[in-house]
């Protein structure tokens, strides 16, 4: 199958470094971060924007219950202690009030502290559950040739570490950021009230502090980006390892596996080493120039202080070096988190790239509803009735149609591409009658499995018509097409439930007895007694407890109980052995009596009671006909059948 094969080259020839130009190449930027950074805040206040209020005036009042702490600590000095030195009788009466006044106001910021950080944990992790239930609900609707275009361990990261980075910036981040963006502007009003001079003395080193910080957040900023994309990558790469971990020991390729892990591995070291090298010694920098700060503060503040310079006194002194590290502090602060929020807009970069994936477009109009004829004419039932109508209502004239669901599928000219740039279907025709058996042979790659896909609008056509029942399938609703539709694949999928729950899914509303008889049509019956727990054994890990036969034997079982008016079946005994398969045979010939059957299958036996055999080369039917049509005429299908054509298999790739 095409999709597969661009699947694999997709997962498994990434190119080195992020950009394609190995681990020290340039590195990717983020487009428009401010756009990023607005419609996230849009997403959060979307929900939680009284939650962010609160959280606002929790920070503003913490702020100022320190700020008016630390300038309360002037008065504290020359009004309360200073005039207490060399006292006989010192009053330590107001001393102790004016402590516990001081003591009043922290503990009022320290209360409003940890309100606002309680809150911002239920905005935190709403806003996160939000996101995760959003990304999976679009990718619900996605087409399916976005999977086959991406790698799902990077699908799966996008689930995990970009939403972490959020996690980090809306809980740690923004909070710092407001905080420190309060802190600065009260702090500095505060400054210029005690001392003018060893203000401007203080901003000139926050001068040198943001230079230091522009220079290394600007270098660590677009490693960090690198490195959520190459996580994706090494996610992705084990994945697929982890899936194919078979293969790989079969064919002795964990050499070959280690070294292109390490690769990738060597990718992610290189942009995360720098992104953090660069992100930590910010941190040391600006902590040495807060220091230096401090001390130019306390020499030149020390100096006005004993030569009452302008007024200063030593409490203003004591004051103005505590809002020194109030002021330098939060700058400190608001660079470290800078990497945070660099990171974190990676992560909502590639969060949003799968938001906004175009879903998949749905035109059609024509729905699929139970019916009952009455008098020879159809009618709309609201029970199952084992009929199936076609419903189309023409709202010019405002009347309604139903066109009995018989399984007529014809395809007109088809011209199909996975890109414009590649066909690889090329005027398909194809007439299936309502009860006929269609089986497509030839070799890997000839398009088989590809017409199926076109059949349930997996893909869309470039070119001719596909008309179900005699309409066209574009005109059919998506969800009542594949309903119609019941399909055995050549790779099974089995959910972590009971064996019960992964037949009744092909009919949610299917009775117990009606899953075990459609598993007796399968003949798997027998060996699900044969479980632990029967029935209600629990599948896990794709079935892995379970051989291939079993899991093919369920999938089988699973369409049955669906029992849909068309069949398509890709390679749905291809693992069964040869004598559980004529078991199975009886079974899916009881399937597919009465209804619409496509075949792909690489055994002859499944195909040779066929009412048509279209042989395909390279996207072209070359040969259509019954079995003994096709034996007659001596082409590809003759060569096939006696074995006279070396490399002309039948297992779809």
């Amino acid at each position: 199958m095409a999709s597969k094969q661009e699947s694999a080259v997709n997962q498994g020839t990434q190119p080195k470094g992020p950009m394609g130009k190995g681990p020290r190449g340039p590195k990717p930027k983020i487009k428009s971060p401010g756009k990023l950074f607005a419609r996230l805040m849009r997403y959060i206040l979307a929900n939680y924007k009284f939650h962010i209020l609160f959280v606002i005036v929790g920070i503003l009042v913490g702020v100022l219950a320190n700020v008016r702490g630390t300038l309360f600590m002037q008065t504290l000095i020359d009004v309360y202690i200073l005039p207490m030195i060399g006292a006989e009788h010192p009053d330590f009466g107001p001393l102790a009030a004016a402590i516990l006044q001081v003591a009043v106001i922290y503990g009022i910021g320290a209360i409003s502290t940890w309100g606002y950080n309680r809150l911002m944990v239920k905005v935190t992790q709403g806003t996160l559950q939000n996101l995760r239930d959003d990304m999976f609900t679009h990718m619900e609707s996605l087409p399916i040739k976005y999977f086959d275009t991406h790698s799902h361990g990077d699908i799966m990261s996008i689930y995990t570490n970009d939403i972490d980075t959020l996690r980090q910036m809306i809980s740690q981040s923004m909070p710092q950021l407001l905080s420190s963006g309060i802190t600065v502007v009260s702090v500095l009003l505060s400054m210029f009230f005690l001392n003018v001079p060893l203000t401007l003395v203080t901003l000139m080193m926050v001068a040198v502090m943001l230079f230091a910080t522009k220079t290394f957040a600007g270098r660590s900023g677009k490693y960090f980006i690198a490195q959520q994309r190459d996580l994706g990558k090494v996610n992705g790469y084990i994945e697929e390892m982890m899936e194919g971990q078979k293969v790989v020991k079969v064919f002795c390729h964990e050499e070959e596996s280690r070294k292109r892990f390490q690769e990738l591995n060597e990718e992610l070291f290189t942009s995360a080493n720098n992104a953090n090298k660069f992100a930590n010694m910010l941190g040391p920098v600006n902590l040495q120039l807060g220091n230096l700060s401090y001390v130019v503060c306390a020499m030149v503040g020390g100096i006005l202080a004993l030569n009452k310079i302008g007024g200063f006194t030593l409490g203003g002194l004591a004051s103005f070096l505590t809002f020194n590290r109030s002021f330098n502090m939060p700058i400190n602060q608001v660079s470290q988190q800078l990497n945070s929020v660099v990171m974190a807009m990676a992560g909502a970069e590639r969060v949003f790239a799968l938001l906004d994936e175009e879903p998949e477009t749905d035109e059609g109009y024509v729905t699929l509803v139970n019916a009952r004829k009455e008098n020879g004419v159809l009618t709309e039932s609201e029970q199952r009735t084992g009929l199936w109508a076609w419903k189309h209502f023409h709202q010019a004239q405002g009347t309604t149609d139903y066109i009995e669901l018989t399984g007529d599928v014809v395809f007109d000219d088809v011209d199909f591409g996975y890109s414009e740039e590649k066909i690889v279907l090329h005027n398909v025709k194809m007439f299936a009658n309502a009860g006929q058996k269609i089986a497509f042979v030839g070799s890997t790659g000839a398009g088989k499995t590809t017409i199926t896909n076109l059949i349930n609008r997996f893909y869309d056509i470039q070119d001719g018509k596909i008309r179900y029942d005699g309409i066209n399938v574009n005109k059919i609703k998506k969800a009542d097409l594949r309903r119609s539709l019941g399909i055995v694949l050549q790779d099974t999928h089995l959910f972590t439930n009971t064996v019960m729950e992964n037949i009744r899914y092909g009919k949610l509303d299917a009775t117990d007895e009606e899953v075990i008889a459609a598993a007796k049509l399968a003949n798997a019956d027998q060996f699900i007694r044969r479980l632990p727990e029967g029935y209600q054994t629990m599948l896990t890990g794709d079935g892995a407890n379970l051989s291939q036969g079993q899991r093919q034997l369920l999938a089988i079982a699973r369409a049955a109980v669906a029992d849909p008016p068309v069949l398509i079946l890709d390679e749905a005994t291809s693992s069964i052995d040869t004598r559980t398969e004529r078991l199975v045979q009886d079974g899916m010939d009881k399937l597919m009596k009465g209804r619409t059957t496509f075949v792909i299958a690489h055994r002859l036996s499944t195909v040779r009671n066929s009412d048509c055999i279209m042989v395909l080369e390279q996207g072209r039917v070359i040969e259509r006909g019954t079995h003994d049509d096709l034996i007659a005429q001596q082409g590809k299908y003759y060569q096939l059948y006696t074995g006279k054509m070396p490399g002309f298999g039948m297992a779809e790739g």
